[in-house]
C-alpha cells in the first residue's frame, strides 16, 4: 500500500522533532504538524526560557557577593521589560532554527494542528488528510490547575513569560520542581514571593534530607514558603487578588502562580477512537519501543507520562527511528537518568533516594554538609549538602545528591560513573581537585553513624 509519507508527526517539540530528522536521515518520507510554535515545552515555554530567567535571578545575589569580596557596587534595578524582549527575541532565534533543522532534513512541515483519523490518517485543519505508514504522538502535556473559585484569575507556567510587569506580591501554589523554581526566580529578582503546598514538605519524590535542605535554603533567602497550606477561594478586588487559605486566613497578591502539575496533552487527538489506549490521567500506554495498542502508531515524550524530561523525549524519539527506520530495535532506557532542578540553591540527582534504597537495600549513608568557600568569604549563610547512598555489600553506588551551586552540572559527570556501575571505592580511588565543593564526593570516608 503507498503512503503519502512514511513518518508523519504530530507535535513540534524536542522528541517529535529528533525522531523526524532521525527518520529522514533514515531516508524516511517524513511530515510533521505543530498548531503552536515548533520547540515545544522546552524550548517556547519551559526549561530554556526559565533557564533564562533563573540566570537572571541571580544577579542580585551575585552584586551582594561581590561587595563581600571588595566590589563597591552602584545602584541596580531590574528592567523586566527589557529582560522579558530581549527572551523573546531569543525564543524566536531557537524557534527558526528547530525549524530550519527540520527543514533541512527533508521534513514536510505543517504549521497547523493533527487529528488521527485511523491507523495511518491524519487529518490537518486545513482539511486535507494524510496517509502515512507509521503515526507518531508526540504533543507533550499541559499546566494543570485545579477547579478553585475564581481559578480563572491565576496563571499557570505558560503565562508568566509573557508578564507585561513584574508582580510586586506574587503567590506561588505548589510543591513540586516547577513551583519551587518560579518561587527563587521571582524572589532573586526582587518580587515578594509567598509560596503554599499543601503537603507536608516541597519536592515529593526526591530525597527527604535534599527537601528539607531546599526548603531551608528557600527560607534563608526570604520565600515565604508554607507547607501544609491551600487556597480555598480567590476573588479579584481593586487592590489586587485576595487569596482565602486552608486555615482561614486571608492574603492579598498582585498575581498567583498555579504550578500543580502537567497533564499529557491527549484531548480530542482522536487517538481512542482508533484504539489507542489511554491511561487514567490522559497519558497514551505504550510499550518499551514507544509502540502502542496500534502497531503502527507510536509515542514518545511528556505525553506518554513515562519520564517527562526533555533529554529523555529526546532520547524515546531517537529510539524509536532506530527500532521503526533503521532495523534496530531500540528500547529507550528509562534508568539511572540524571536531572536537575534549578532552585536557588539547584539540585543534582541521580539514582536511588534513601528512603527508596533502604527498602531493599543493606545502605550506608556518606553525607557531607558545608559552607563553600565563596559563600564564607563573601559572609553569605548559604550551605551544600552532598549525600551518596552506597549498597554496603557490593559498595556500589545506588544515588547521588547534590544541593548547591553548580550541581546541575556535577550530577552530569556523577550521572557517567554511576550508570558505569561505580563504587564507593571507585570514588575514594578518584584524586580530588583543589580547591572545590565537588572534591567532598571523592573525600567522604566515613558513613553517617546508624
Amino acid at each position: 500500500m503507498s503512503f503519502d509519507y512514511d513518518l508523519f508527526v504530530i507535535g513540534g517539540g524536542s522528541g517529535g522533532v529528533r525522531a523526524a530528522r532521525w527518520a529522514a536521515m533514515a531516508g524516511a518520507k517524513v511530515g510533521l504538524c505543530e498548531e503552536f510554535r515548533y520547540g515545544g515545552t522546552c524550548v517556547i515555554r519551559g526549561c530554556v526560557p526559565k533557564k533564562l530567567m533563573v540566570f537572571a535571578s541571580s544577579f542580585s545575589e551575585a552584586a551582594e557577593d561581590a561587595e563581600g569580596f571588595g566590589w563597591t557596587m552602584s545602584a541596580r534595578n531590574f528592567d523586566w521589560k527589557a529582560f522579558i524582549d530581549k527572551k523573546d527575541r531569543e525564543i524566536d532565534r531557537l524557534e527558526a532554527v528547530y525549524s530550519r533543522n527540520l527543514e533541512s532534513s527533508g521534513v514536510s512541515i505543517f504549521r497547523e494542528r493533527g487529528v488521527v483519523k485511523g491507523p495511518n490518517s491524519v487529518e490537518l485543519a486545513s482539511g486535507e488528510t494524510v496517509s502515512a505508514g507509521h503515526i507518531l504522538i508526540a504533543t507533550g502535556g499541559y499546566a494543570f490547575a485545579p477547579d478553585v473559585p475564581g481559578i480563572e484569575h491565576v496563571i499557570t507556567s505558560n503565562e508568566i513569560f509573557h508578564l507585561d510587569e513584574q508582580p510586586k506580591r506574587m503567590l506561588i501554589v505548589g510543591g513540586g520542581y516547577i513551583a519551587c523554581e518560579f518561587a527563587g526566580i521571582m524572589n532573586g529578582l526582587g518580587t515578594e514571593v509567598t509560596q503554599f503546598y499543601r503537603g507536608a514538605q516541597i519536592l515529593r519524590g526526591f530525597d527527604d534530607e535534599v527537601r528539607g535542605h531546599i526548603a531551608e535554603e528557600m527560607r534563608k533567602k526570604g520565600i515565604n514558603l508554607h507547607v501544609g497550606r491551600d487556597v480555598v477561594s480567590i476573588e479579584k478586588k481593586e487592590a489586587g487578588l485576595v487569596v482565602k487559605c486552608t486555615d482561614g486566613t486571608f492574603s492579598e497578591y498582585d498575581q498567583i502562580l498555579y504550578a500543580t502539575g502537567r497533564k499529557p496533552n491527549t484531548s480530542g487527538l482522536g487517538l481512542e477512537d482508533v484504539g489507542v489506549k489511554l491511561d487514567r490521567n490522559g497519558a497514551v500506554e505504550v510499550d518499551k519501543f514507544s509502540q502502542t495498542a496500534v502497531p503502527s502508531i507510536y509515542a514518545v515524550g511528556d505525553v506518554t507520562d513515562r519520564v517527562n524530561l526533555t533529554p529523555v523525549a529526546i532520547r524515546e524519539g531517537m529510539a524509536f527511528a532506530e527500532t521503526v527506520f533503521r532495523d534496530n530495535p531500540t528500547p529507550a532506557d528509562h534508568e539511572l537518568i540524571p536531572t536537575a532542578v534549578f532552585t536557588q540553591p539547584e539540585i543534582g540527582t541521580i539514582g536511588l533516594t534513601q528512603e527508596e534504597a533502604r527498602e531493599s537495600h543493606d545502605i550506608e549513608i556518606y553525607r557531607s554538609t558545608f559552607r563553600p568557600m565563596f559563600h564564607a568569604f563573601a559572609d553569605r549563610d548559604q550551605r551544600m549538602l552532598m549525600k551518596l547512598i552506597v549498597d554496603k555489600p557490593t559498595q556500589k553506588i545506588l544515588g547521588a545528591h547534590i544541593v548547591g551551586p553548580a550541581a546541575g552540572e556535577m550530577i552530569q559527570m556523577v550521572g557517567i560513573a554511576v550508570k558505569m556501575g561505580a563504587t564507593k571505592q571507585d570514588f575514594d580511588n578518584t584524586m580530588a581537585v583543589h580547591p572545590t565543593a565537588a572534591e567532598e564526593l571523592v573525600t567522604m570516608r566515613e558513613p553517617v553513624p546508624g
